[in-house]
């Protein structure tokens, strides 16, 4: 069924908003997916404040043409079945969840993606995504500062017992 021109008015109105406000923008080819996989990556992205919005290709163009043409210029390219997923408050977690989806799911393509005011090639998001995220390298951070520590404390007592060794083997 086609759209009005008031639904396509909508459409781009809430496409430019997202745009504007997102951290990060990855384009994905959704061809041969089913509905209810569909729904279920929306959960996943939802759960960690993304969004994934299906759109046809020339409101999508009308947008991307008015925020940036080298970014318009690039996703003109792409292929198949588009669908764009926004992140708002990371830039590593919607290219996490969309790379393991992708990777459950083979027609789930990356195409590409906009962060950091550049278009990224599908090997960048892919790179990106399997980048540890925030938590995990504080979680790495405070493990190798406790075994340094731990470390550090061993030594001492490990001179202390020679010490003790040594003045116990004077003594006899």
């Amino acid at each position: 069924m086609a759209l009005t021109k008031t639904q396509k008015e909508k459409i781009i109105e809430d496409l430019k908003e997202k745009i504007e406000k997102q951290k990060i923008t990855i384009f994905v080819n959704f061809t041969g997916l089913k509905v209810t996989d569909l729904f279920e990556l929306r959960k996943k992205l939802k759960l960690a404040n993304c969004q994934l919005k299906v759109a046809k290709k020339t409101l999508l163009n009308l947008v991307l043409k008015d925020y940036n043409a080298a970014l318009f210029r690039e996703v003109a390219k792409l292929k198949g079945q588009m669908a764009v997923i926004f992140g708002f408050k990371e830039t590593i977690s919607p290219a996490k969840i969309t790379y393991q989806f992708s990777l459950e799911n083979p027609n789930l393509k990356i195409l590409g993606g906009y962060f950091e005011e550049r278009f990224r090639e599908s090997g960048e998001i892919i790179t990106l995504a399997q980048l540890p995220t925030r938590d995990e390298l504080l979680a790495r951070l405070v493990r190798d500062v406790s075994a340094l520590i731990s470390n550090f404390v061993n030594i001492l007592e490990g001179n202390l017992k020679g010490l003790i060794f040594i003045l116990s083997a004077i003594k006899k």
